[in-house]
């Protein structure tokens, strides 16, 4: 059979046009295969670590074109309204991904990179060569690159572990128009989870709060429990009092898993949120997603270059400088998620944070990561 590509990317959030761009940037012959169309809005915090900004100019694709918002303020609520403040280490920036995911979108058509819509049904790995089928073909490729998200289809296919637990969390997104400070990214806690709130684009507030769905199935609708739940805390009651819903309905995602997961498996080099997801507490997924982008791009180039560097010994690489990277950062998210669903842990931090200014910025540190450097 005849291989279609070098690399095939299945996927097209921004682990994998990242990874897209990357490798099409060096001249590798790359298919992505996204099951959704450009451009669209998806469940998401919205802000980005300035760690990345290296990279993404390395990429051509320099986010300022976007206009996104500026932030460099941090603040954390608790539920009955004692607040913590900080500078962000090294700032962020806020963008839709309505508007990020076309971008990359158009960045990675631009670098000749192939881009089918359709969905993909199965994997095989035979011979050294990848045979995947989605619903109208089947293409082949010598590297697959796993970029489907925080929960698909395809990790039932491949029997991944962590598919067969079922998991408490949702999550819940929508944009709004109102007052708020455009440097800052807010994380605001109530009873059964916690709500990233700060601006993107056009001056748009993005609000993207995770749920605990035993308490939120209590509830007939989203903004019923907004009301008897969020609103408890009054930073919270304030920013939603105060603001416009823009989108028709929210947008919800169910069963977000946290559980660990593998970098590789069955051959596939796993990237972004399919590979690990980071609490969306700290903030950082976004960044992660690029980062692993960068990382599995390195591994490939020198894979390609060098007929001595085997399959096997690809895998190890990989798997290891992911974990170097942010097995870290995926600990630090869950033991924060743990304090954070206990109310006088909650409060403890609050108070040591006001008390010891140092502490949440040294916190911050431990799920952000450094600038990007390139290797060229």
């Amino acid at each position: 059979m005849k291989q279609n590509s070098d690399v095939l990317i299945i996927g097209g959030g921004l682990a994998g046009l990242a990874a897209a761009i990357h490798l099409s940037k060096k001249k590798l012959n790359v298919t992505l295969i996204e099951k959704s169309a450009y451009p669209r809005h998806k469940v998401c915090g919205e802000y980005v670590s300035n760690e990345i900004l290296p990279y993404l100019k390395w990429l051509d694709a320099d986010v300022s074109e976007l206009f996104p918002a500026s932030i460099s303020q941090f603040e954390f609520s608790t539920n009955d309204g004692k607040i913590a403040k900080a500078k962000l280490p090294l700032g962020g920036f806020g963008v839709s991904r309505y508007s990020l995911d076309y971008f990359l979108y158009q960045k990675a058509l631009a670098h000749n990179c192939t881009i089918i819509k359709d969905t993909v049904t199965a994997i095989a790995f035979e011979n050294e060569l990848f045979t995947v089928t989605t619903t109208s073909q089947v293409l082949t490729s010598k590297i697959v690159l796993g970029a489907f998200g925080k929960r698909s289809n395809l990790d039932q296919v491949l029997n991944r572990k962590f598919i067969v637990k079922k998991s408490p969390w949702l999550a819940v997104k929508a944009h709004y128009s109102g007052n708020l400070d455009s440097e800052l990214v807010a994380l605001h806690n109530f009873n059964g989870g916690y709500c990233g709130v700060s601006k993107v684009e056009n001056d748009i507030i993005n609000i993207c709060y995770l749920a605990d769905y035993k308490t939120f199935k209590k509830y007939k609708n989203i903004e019923d429990y907004q009301t008897n739940i969020l609103y408890k805390n009054p930073h919270l009651k304030s920013i939603f009092q105060n603001s416009t819903l823009l989108f028709d309905k929210h947008l919800s995602i169910s069963q977000i898993c946290f559980e660990k997961k593998q970098s590789v498996e069955n051959h596939i080099l796993m990237i972004g949120d399919t590979a690990g997801l980071i609490h969306p507490l700290c903030g950082n997924g976004m960044a992660m997603a690029f980062h692993s982008a960068k990382i599995v791009s390195e591994q490939l180039l020198d894979f390609f270059s060098d007929s001595k560097i085997s399959r096997e010994t690809l895998e190890k690489n990989y798997a290891r400088e992911w974990k170097r990277h942010f097995g870290r950062r995926i600990l630090m998210g869950r033991i924060l998620a743990r304090i954070l669903i206990h109310k006088k842990l909650t409060s403890l931090l609050v108070f040591l944070a006001v008390s010891f200014p140092g502490l949440l910025p040294a916190i911050i540190k431990q799920t952000h990561g450094n600038p990007i450097t390139i290797k060229e």
